[in-house]
């Protein structure tokens, strides 16, 4: 039987008392539950990430314009843009997380990790640090192993659905997913994995689910850029051995509570926060008008 991932502790504990890699325990509940050989799913995770890398392709050289109107080629904007703030490699990476999402909100293909709406923020932060950092994409497989466990833990102990805990269980654990992804890359420690991980929960905690008109556009796409940014950030003081106090597995619980005593209206309802604001409104009200307007007729 393979480790059942219920805690970052016991994964932990598992992997030394094993000897195994951290990616190699996913590896191994992976072919346990698929019963697909480790070199079938590897090769799957490659061509995952295949896909992610074409994303970010697609969104900065196709037109991404939305039907409602609320995308339109923000990544371009980004990533062509004269003023850089902190680095051309930040704002590249900015632009990659928009563009993966922009991909998604235009109905193109993308890779759910951990969900569509959250679909930017690996593509961004992996695309780029393997430019910057010349890795070799057998290291990005096993990054990316290793986030797939980050997410089945997060899944057990809070939720990664909007509808369930708010836009952090959505961007916030996309994020944590590739601080740890990031920090393993770099050669970070077991322990710093973690701590990136939970220092990007502790970043995101509490943020709601308040898509405009229901799609998953505004303010979706922006805040995978923003979550790109925080796993960065994050990653960078777990690599310099930064302490978050609160353990990880804490942190994860944390999230969990946060989502439950949530109100309904800013779990991916589009009742409250920006979906409820004077023009969130009417855009929602032109959205409906338009999709009225493209029925066939039932004659």
């Amino acid at each position: 039987m393979a480790f059942l991932f219920n805690s970052f502790l016991d994964w932990k504990a598992y992997s030394v008392a094993h000897s195994m890699e951290l990616y190699d325990v996913v590896l191994e509940y992976e072919q346990d539950h698929k019963g697909q050989s480790a070199e079938e799913i590897m090769k799957g995770i490659l061509r995952a990430y295949q896909v992610m890398c074409d994303a970010v392709k697609t969104g900065l050289n196709e037109e991404m314009k939305s039907r409602s109107g609320m995308i339109n080629d923000g990544a371009k904007k980004v990533f062509q843009s004269p003023i850089t703030v902190l680095s051309p490699e930040f704002q590249k990476l900015v632009a990659r997380a928009l563009a993966a999402k922009e991909v998604n909100s235009c109905m193109g293909r993308i890779v759910a990790a951990p969900t569509a709406g959250a679909s930017g923020i690996l593509p961004g932060t992996l695309v780029t640090l393997q430019e910057i950092h010349q890795l070799p994409d057998s290291v990005m497989v096993n990054a990316l192993l290793l986030s797939a466990g980050i997410a089945l833990i997060i899944q057990e102990k809070a939720s990664l659905a909007g509808a369930v805990g708010g836009c952090q269980a959505e961007t916030g654990s996309a994020a944590a997913m590739a601080a740890g992804a990031i920090t393993f890359a770099l050669g970070g420690t077991v322990d710093q994995q973690f701590n990136a991980v939970g220092i990007t929960i502790q970043c995101m905690l509490g943020l709601v689910c308040d898509p405009v008109a229901g799609l998953v556009e505004v303010p979706c796409v922006v805040r995978n850029a923003s979550a790109a940014a925080i796993a960065n950030a994050s990653a960078q003081m777990a690599l310099a051995g930064l302490d978050p106090v609160i353990p990880v597995d804490q942190c994860v619980e944390a999230m969990g509570e946060i989502g439950q005593s949530m109100e309904t209206r800013y779990k991916e309802t589009a009742l409250g926060g920006l979906a409820a604001t004077r023009t969130g409104q009417e855009i929602a009200k032109k959205v409906l008008i338009q999709d009225i307007d493209i029925l066939p007729d039932e004659d």
